[in-house]
């Protein structure tokens, strides 16, 4: 049984990993919308979620989700310019989904919130293993 584990961890390593921080990363965005959704308008919570939840993410998707080996500085900045660049077109997609589940259909904060979480996770995991971190064997 412990080698069957070992076996299925080895090959979905990289599935699992980004589903175990992808679910760190949504519980940490949707934590402080909710911390910050009490003082200012949800798209400016949202913001300052999203900005939090990204810079967790990008550090657990380099070292433990990706195992991205980055030899040079040049290397580093190509790799966060990419991923911050990606992060950046769901976080358009997130506001959108944010304003028009609230602000157009008047959905519930938080239940708009956890929605826009699962498509965005989606979205964030296609980016990575596609185009951000593509040449790490996973």
């Amino acid at each position: 049984m412990g080698q069957l584990i070992k076996q299925l961890w080895q090959r979905y390593q990289s599935v699992l990993s980004y589903l175990i921080f992808g679910g760190l990363t949504t519980l940490i965005n949707i934590i402080v919308f909710g911390i910050f959704n009490q003082f200012w308008p949800y798209w400016i919570a949202n913001t300052i979620a999203w900005l939090i939840s990204v810079l967790f993410a990008y550090i657990t998707n380099k070292i433990w989700v990706f195992d991205s080996q980055t030899p040079t500085f040049r290397a580093v900045l190509i790799e966060m310019t990419s991923f911050f660049g990606f992060r950046l077109l769901s976080y358009f997609i997130d506001q959108g989904i944010m304003i028009v589940g609230i602000s157009v259909l008047h959905g519930n904060d938080l239940i708009v919130k956890l929605i826009d979480q699962i498509i965005v996770v989606l979205l964030n995991w296609f980016f990575s293993k596609l185009f951000i971190f593509k040449d790490r064997g996973h």
